[in-house]
């Protein structure tokens, strides 16, 4: 595997240069950040990635006012206790996307948000606590526990929300798999233990964020 050092050259190379991979990559939140982020903010975020699945996401962009119009906000109570006849209003509401299993899903997050909420006085006081050398597990859990947030749904939901991140893209799992940590996208334990066993390895190389080595690698690879 080769060393960070040595990945962000390639980029360069590829790229014209250092200022040019590392420009524009966002900076992460702090902890206390991250925790103090209303449970409203992570709905939304969640329910954009939702929405974004299978579409260009210009269509979300275009009518997210109005999404968030009629979601109330993503208000988390709200939306928890959705009643049928307000599930079949969004169906005719021509401000959203109308897809029952998304608007639903949107539904099932709020419930979990709320879960975790009661539990620990806030969702985002539970991602801020996630240790930041297991951010795969982060991503697992957000499948497992929530509702259509499997893919790159959970990890770019989370990058959103300024957690430190990486992102399953094609060119970073292109590299991934040309670094002999994976043989394709992760999808067992095995594999997600050895995607994180990786980017540790990179961070205590180089000092980077997760979310600066996650665009590095994209951009050393042609795919």
């Amino acid at each position: 595997m080769h060393r960070y050092d040595e990945i962000l050259a390639m980029a360069a190379e590829r790229k014209g240069g250092f200022g040019a991979v590392l420009e524009d990559i966002p900076i992460p939140k702090t902890a206390a950040e991250i925790a103090d982020i209303p449970d409203a903010q992570w709905l939304a975020s969640m329910a954009e990635g939702i929405f974004q699945t299978g579409l260009a996401w210009t269509v979300v962009r275009n009518k997210w006012p109005g999404i968030v119009e009629a979601f109330h906000g993503f208000d988390v109570a709200k939306l928890a206790m959705m009643s049928d006849e307000w599930y079949d209003e969004l169906l005719a509401d021509t401000r959203i996307i109308r897809s029952a299993p998304k608007v639903r899903a949107i539904q099932q997050n709020a419930v979990f948000i709320q879960e975790v909420t009661a539990e620990v006085g806030g969702f985002g006081r539970k991602v801020a606590n996630w240790p930041k050398e297991d951010f795969a597990g982060l991503v697992q859990w957000l499948k497992k526990s929530g509702s259509r947030l499997g893919g790159q749904v959970g990890a770019y939901s989370m990058r959103r929300m300024g957690v430190d991140s990486f992102i399953m893209s094609g060119s970073v799992v292109a590299r991934l798999v040309a670094e002999g940590v994976v043989s394709k996208s992760p999808t067992s334990q095995k594999d997600w233990a050895a995607v994180q066993a990786a980017f540790n390895t990179w961070v205590e190389q180089s000092g980077e964020s997760l979310t600066t080595i996650s665009r590095v690698l994209a951009k050393s690879i042609d795919v």
